[in-house]
């Protein structure tokens, strides 16, 4: 089966339903999802978005805050467009619809949150269900546009390049390595699609699967970054993984965040014993950066033996908890944990990729047509460490540029043919009846890359992960071609590119910055390291 349209979009986050509301205005748009249209890490993002509204606030302060939270990495001008730009993104989506909190003054003043890593209340919400919001409008605005069609359950294969089409003698010549679209597997009936696209944009979130304990839904696990670096799209400082220090610690809960902003507005970090301790750590304390909070509640585990510590709201009035937090609230009662009354036990998990691959400042990638928006992509907003509640900002402001950007290539290239592609050929593959080969592989990189390429790192322990992924992408490969192609299958090809792509640039790595902390080179070294780690298939 062949399906042909204007715009390929892989993912339906933030970013991707943004680009696409914005692309259909010039072109028919895909989105293809691969599980429910609303099931990713929008959804489940609680914080909100982090702009410039309040009179006291200033574009320069932000970017002040960005540039510091970056740790010397952060691209100053792409810093500045982003945060210059966001309260336009932001007015865009009241005016599709979206419900942002106001102070109890009038429905003309937004409730701005404050969170770790800001100098000013700047974060734009909706009570503690941010993401959620803001994608049930992006889909409703989606759903009523003739040029856009959702297709749910399908999961992206490999990209269609000019080098593959090339081989099997499609074409004989192109000035660039393009993409063409994409094969994708309709996951519901086990068959691969062929997707002809003019413009294809990655914007597939996270990859945070890869590890052992994670904030991130069952779906990141970094497919697009896999499949486009597979193309030969570069990659860049996926050394670089926030931990978020405060998930829910509970044998029943599963990937609940306790969002930055509980830590914004008072809570207070603990120990077992009740003692304060992040101010032995940072000036700022409980409002320290991500990567200072995550570091140190693993220092203090290490050091005390314990499971987690405790994040303490409980001074705070009742009926403010409440009404600022309802879902965190509601959800730590469903464990028996009353935040109004009691501390919440947390731990660190992985949370968000501050790498990915590499684009410009209109989120073109070095393969040409194809463009990556969102968590799967590195702008240069972010540098080492990202600060809070930036993430949805830049998904917005990219999703717009890349839009407007590709309207153009497209207007260019509206007269030129695509390729004719082939079908996927599944050669003499066989269905498995030996999942647990999957299970067993994709088990074993989540947990040697939490122990070894976690929140702190070694030299010895970056050369152990190597050695075990080297391996199992050896069985990976023998497996995926061997057997027909699997939802399963993919997940972990993908989880095990990326594992390898993180082990690759921290070991590039020679010193501690940001998000990337290593015991023999505990320095930072702006003399040979203040620049982005760049990798890619030819070196």
């Amino acid at each position: 089966m062949e399906i042909t349209t204007d715009y390929l979009v892989i993912g339906s986050g933030i970013a991707g339903l943004s680009f696409a509301l914005q692309a259909a205005e010039s072109g028919k748009v895909v989105v293809v999802t691969k599980k429910d249209k609303m099931e990713g890490s929008t959804n489940y993002a609680q914080g909100g978005i982090a702009s410039v509204f309040d009179p006291e606030d200033s574009f320069d302060l932000h970017v002040k805050d960005t540039l510091q939270s970056g740790d010397g990495l952060s691209h100053e001008d792409i810093v500045k467009d982003v945060v210059h730009e966001g309260p336009r993104r932001i007015q865009e989506l009241i005016s599709m619809g979206v419900h942002f909190s106001h102070t109890r003054k009038g429905r003309d003043e937004l409730d701005l949150g404050r969170e770790g890593g800001h100098s000013k209340r700047r974060i734009v919400h909706t009570k503690d269900l941010t993401g959620h919001e803001v994608e049930r409008i992006l889909l409703a605005r989606a759903g009523e546009h003739q040029n856009i069609e959702i297709l749910e359950n399908h999961m992206a294969v490999d990209l269609i390049t000019k080098s593959k089409l090339i081989r099997r003698g499609i074409i004989t010549s192109e000035t660039s390595e393009t993409c063409w679209g994409a094969y994708v597997l309709n996951v519901d009936d086990g068959n691969v699609i062929t997707f002809l696209s003019r413009i294809t944009v990655l914007s597939t979130g996270g990859a945070g699967k890869v590890y052992l304990y994670t904030s991130n839904p069952d779906i990141a696990t970094g497919d697009g970054v896999a499949i486009g670096y597979r193309s030969g799209v570069k990659a860049a400082n996926m050394e670089f993984v926030q931990f978020h220090p405060t998930c829910l610690y509970h044998p029943l809960a599963k990937n609940f965040l306790i969002s930055e902003a509980v830590r914004g507005e008072g809570g207070i970090l603990l120990d077992k014993k009740g003692n304060r301790f992040m101010e032995h750590y940072h000036p700022l304390k409980d409002l320290a950066f991500r990567d200072v909070v995550a570091r140190s509640i693993d220092m203090e585990l290490k050091k005390s033996g314990d499971e987690c510590v405790y994040l303490d709201i409980s001074h705070r009035d009742a009926g403010f908890i409440k009404d600022r937090f309802p879902h965190i609230y509601e959800t730590c009662l469903k464990f028996q944990i009353d935040i109004t009354r009691t501390p919440i036990p947390v731990v660190p998990a992985a949370h968000y990729m501050c790498g990915g691959l590499l684009t410009d400042d209109h989120g073109r990638t070095n393969l040409a047509n194809l463009y990556a928006i969102g968590e799967v992509a590195c702008t240069g907003l972010h540098g080492a460490n990202r600060l809070a509640s930036n993430s949805l900002l830049e998904a917005l402001v990219f999703a717009r540029r890349s839009a407007l950007k590709s309207a153009e290539e497209l207007e260019e290239g509206k007269d030129k043919p695509l390729p004719k592609a082939p079908r996927w050929d599944p050669g003499t593959a066989t269905d498995s009846e030996e999942l647990v080969v999957v299970s067993h592989n994709w088990e074993e990189i989540r947990r040697f890359m939490w122990n070894y390429v976690g929140i702190v790192r070694t030299n010895k322990r970056l050369a152990r992960a190597k050695a075990r992924i080297e391996t199992i992408q050896d069985e990976i490969r023998e497996y995926y071609w061997n057997f027909l192609v699997t939802q399963d299958l993919l997940e972990l090809r993908n989880i095990a590119m990326v594992a390898e792509l993180i082990i690759r640039c921290a070991s590039l790595r020679k010193e501690s910055r940001g998000l990337h902390y290593n015991l023999d080179y505990p320095a930072r070294d702006d003399e040979h390291w203040k620049q982005d780690t760049v990798i890619s298939l030819q070196g």
